[in-house]
């Protein structure tokens, strides 16, 4: 009787692996792609940052889009404005492998405007 159970279980370990082994695959892509996701959103963070340090240094706008974009993830847009004593710069950018999905990554930097006094030297 011991053979005739053995015998029957011969084919579940192989029905579990096929059943397992996609659902495993599926979490490790997950996993990967919400690391793209974290990865996308801490350069959106450094590139507002840095956007904000320049402008509030005053410089060019143009400089402070050029250097916002170095820090930020391929095509990502950068939006600067200026309040009356801060500077605002928004980062939007669409996280890497998932262009196919309506998700986007967006982060701001607020610094207040450096007023440059002319020294005489």
């Amino acid at each position: 009787m011991a053979g005739c159970e053995r015998r029957s279980d011969r084919g579940f370990v192989t029905a579990e692996s096929a059943m397992v082994l996609p659902v495993l695959v599926m979490f490790a892509m997950a996993l990967v792609w919400g690391l793209l996701v974290v990865a996308a959103q801490i350069r959106c963070v450094d590139a507002a940052r840095t956007g904000a340090r320049a402008a509030a240094r005053q410089d060019a706008p143009g400089a402070v889009v050029e250097v916002a974009r170095r820090a930020a993830p391929s095509g990502a847009e950068v939006t600067v404005s200026r309040e009356a004593t801060q500077v605002r710069v928004v980062v939007v950018a669409k996280p890497p492998l998932l262009h196919g999905l309506p998700f986007e990554v967006r982060e701001e930097a607020v610094a207040a405007v450096e007023e440059t006094v002319g020294v005489d030297r």
